[in-house]
Formats: structure tokens, C-alpha cells, sequence
């Protein structure tokens, strides 16, 4: 969440940002938060001039007494006593408006970076890059899911027959493909400097607010009623987690880290096209990578994360293209995201398969996750994160795009990791 005091002192530039997300009543909610805050702190100032005035009594009755000033010290312990009762509303007051303060605060989305373009929705985010060649597949190329089904590689009917819609079953070579690429994708991050991670895939409440999926995406998320914990729908929010609470020493930056996780979100369920065979899923596996950086390094530190994709995606030679979201279309919690998304040739569409976000301090904030500078004070971090990849799309575009008469081929880089190179 933003910080109050950045919020006071840059009132016009918050405005100015949430205005590029389209961000309904901005000024009327950021006016509630200062005043909230002017509230706030007139109250903890009121509490702690009550509470001194209390503690100074205290002395003076312990004084009275030992002086044998018995009624002065009584007349001291009625005064003290209404004190109590000051404090007491008074600390209740103040919890009553931190929460206050604290709720609004949750509403409002990340400030994007300058350098994202206005917009309303997809349609308006910026291509800033584009590579790979679209390869022409001739009048008999197949979707995904009619090539998975013809050659028996991944079962979406016995996924709906065990669980429900959007639970897809891998089947022999298909397992395989899918293994293949996790291996192949941790082995990249980690030979990057990405340090793996083995993490729960489900987190409690406080996980959920620290990395900003509570109370924004809560609909989208698994509940687990019972105890009170949530299915993850990325492994950012277990891993950036790890860090909850901590204050890191400025050696001790860059934290780089690379995880796979199933992810879950009940997000699917529309109907189309565009949401067939792998391209929308309640349940789907992804390697992430996540970097907390010192807060002058960490746009060059998304620029290495965009560069680190990039290559996968050259080794893979698969056609992808990169765009950098728009205010309207950029997550709640980013201030400047990329989007990856590769050339499905069989569908003729664009899938997204990544995300590389700078959430600078919105994350760090909820997490109450800093570092000490080298003024020896304590500061936010920035957190980052991105997928390396989301497995289902890149799948879908590897089946479709290598697809041929004699079945589909493996890309070269997967041959060692699949011990296969072609399914047919």
C-alpha cells in the first residue's frame, strides 16, 4: 500500500497517477486517508501527553506517601484515576482510526511508473518489442486441444471427471513435456543467480494482504474454510513472504529467488475460444522468479528480468512479443509491468504466458519488509517479480507451433530434459 507521508508530500502526483488507471473518486478517498491521519496522530499525541502526565502523578504520590502527605497523594490517585479512564478512550479512538486509516489505504492501487502509457483496458497497452518468426503451418494446422487429444498427451475429460472443468490431466509424453519444462526453466534462473525455493502452496491471511492479493483478488482465490488459508494463485505471494517483517542489512541485497508451484484460481469459467484447452485453467504450473532490491537498482533489475525472459524464449524459439501495460490494464499492486506473450499460429491470437512488475515499495509496505541504508536508517525495499514461465501457454504454443505431418517435434533445448523429440 502507499505510504501516508508519500501521499501528503506528492498529493498532485498520486492523483496524476491514478488518474492513468482510471481510479473512480481518487482525490475524495486520498482527502479521507490525510484526514484520517491528521486524526490519527492528534490522538497518539493526546494519548502520550495523558499517558506522561499519568506516569509523573505516579512519582509524585510515591513521594506524598513516603513523606507521610496522605491526603495530598489521595487527591493525586483520584486525578490519576481519571487519567486511566482518558487513556483508555483514547487508545481505543486510536485503534478505531488506524483501522480507519488502514482500510483506505487497502483501496488504493500502486502509483504507476512514468513512463506507463494511459489507458483504459488491453486494447491501449504499448508493444515495445517483438521477435521470433510465426511459422506457417499451411490450411491443416490444429488448436492445442484437438493435437493433445489426437496423439493422447493431456485428458481435459478425466480432469472434469476427478475435479471439475479447468483441472487438465498429463498424460506419457505430455507428463513429460510438462516436467521437462520446470526442470528447464528452474535450471535457467538458477544458473541466472536465482536461488530455488521449495514453499506451502497455501498461505494464511496475513500472506495474502502482505503481497496486496487480499482484499483485492479475494474472489479469485481458493478458500480453505475450515482453516482459514488460501490455495496460492501465484508462488510470489509464499515466497516474497519468506521475508515478512524483516529488516535486511543493504549486503544483503539483491535477494533472488526462483520457485515452481501449482498455482489455483477460480478466476476461469467464461466461455469461448480464448478460454479452451490450456488457455485458461482453475489449476496450472508455473516457475516464478522474485527479487527484493535496493530501491536505485531495482529498474535495472526489472530490465534484467525482462532480458533473463527474453532468452528463454530465443532458446525456446517460440515468437513472442513484449508489452508494457497500460494504467488501466497494469495489476493493482504494480507500478510498471510487462506482459510476455507468445504467437499461437494454430489459434492466430496472442497468449500471454509472463509478467515481469517493479511493485517498488506497495508490497514492502504490507510486508513491513526494509533494509537498513547506509545512513544507517531504516528503509522499504522493492520488490519484483515474474513468471519464468507460466507452463500451460507456453505449452500450448510449443504443441501448436512445432506441430507437423510426422507429429510434434521438441524444441532442440528440451531434447536432453524430455529424452524424446517428437510426440506422435
Amino acid at each position: 500500500m502507499l505510504q501516508v507521508q508519500f501521499i501528503r508530500e506528492n498529493k498532485q502526483t498520486v492523483l496524476d497517477g491514478l488518474a492513468k488507471r482510471n481510479f473512480a473518486n481518487a482525490e475524495e478517498i486520498l482527502d479521507q486517508v490525510l484526514n484520517a491521519d491528521e486524526t490519527r496522530r492528534a490522538t497518539q499525541v493526546s494519548l502520550d501527553e495523558t499517558l506522561a502526565e499519568s506516569n509523573k502523578l505516579s512519582k509524585e504520590i510515591g513521594g506524598f506517601f513516603k513523606s507521610g502527605e496522605v491526603q495530598k497523594a489521595n487527591l493525586l490517585k483520584e486525578k490519576t484515576g481519571q487519567l486511566k479512564e482518558k487513556s483508555k478512550a483514547l487508545t481505543e479512538e486510536l485503534h478505531t482510526v488506524t483501522d480507519k486509516l488502514q482500510e483506505l489505504l487497502y483501496q488504493i492501487p500502486n502509483v504507476p511508473h512514468v513512463s506507463v502509457p494511459a489507458g483504459v483496458n488491453e486494447e491501449d497497452n504499448e508493444e515495445v518489442f517483438r521477435e521470433g518468426t510465426i511459422p506457417d503451418l499451411g490450411d491443416k494446422a490444429l488448436p492445442h486441444w484437438e493435437l493433445v487429444k489426437k496423439y493422447d498427451i493431456i485428458d481435459f475429460d478425466l480432469g472434469a471427471k476427478i475435479t471439475g472443468a479447468g483441472f487438465p490431466v498429463y498424460k506419457g509424453k505430455g507428463a513429460r513435456l510438462q516436467r521437462a519444462l520446470i526442470n528447464y526453466f528452474l535450471d535457467k534462473n538458477t544458473a541466472a543467480g536465482y536461488k530455488e525455493v521449495q514453499v506451502p502452496h497455501l498461505v494464511n491471511e496475513s500472506s495474502g494482504f502482505g503481497t496486496g492479493q487480499l482484499p483485492d483478488k479475494e474472489g479469485q482465490m481458493y478458500h480453505v474454510t475450515g482453516d482459514d488459508l488460501y490455495l496460492i494463485p501465484t508462488a510470489e505471494v509464499p515466497v516474497t513472504n519468506l521475508f515478512r517483517g524483516d529488516l535486511l542489512k543493504a549486503d544483503e541485497l539483491p535477494v533472488a529467488l526462483t520457485g515452481y508451484t501449482p498455482c489455483f484460481r477460480r478466476e476461469a469459467g467464461s466461455y469461448g475460444a480464448h478460454v479452451r484447452g490450456l488457455n485458461r485453467l482453475h489449476q496450472f504450473d508455473k516457475v516464478e522468479i522474485v527479487r527484493i532490491e535496493h530501491p536505485e537498482n531495482s529498474y535495472n533489475a526489472l530490465n534484467g528480468m525482462v532480458e533473463h525472459i527474453k532468452e528463454i524464449l530465443r532458446e525456446l524459439k517460440l515468437p513472442y512479443r513484449i508489452l508494457r501495460l497500460c494504467g488501466g490494464d497494469t495489476g493493482f499492486t504494480s507500478a510498471l509491468t510487462f506482459d510476455f506473450e507468445l504467437y499461437s499460429t494454430a489459434q492466430e491470437r496472442w497468449l500471454e504466458i509472463s509478467s515481469a512488475s517493479n511493485f517498488e515499495t506497495f508490497q514492502a509496505n504490507r510486508l513491513k519488509l526494509r533494509f537498513k541504508n547506509s545512513e544507517g536508517k531504516n528503509q522499504l525495499v522493492h520488490t519484483l517479480n515474474g513468471s519464468s514461465l507460466a507452463l500451460p501457454r507456453v505449452l500450448a504454443g510449443i504443441i501448436e507451433n512445432y506441430q507437423t505431418e510426422e507429429g510434434i517435434k521438441i524444441p532442440e533445448v528440451l531434447v536432453p530434459y524430455c529424452g524424446f523429440d517428437i510426440i506422435n
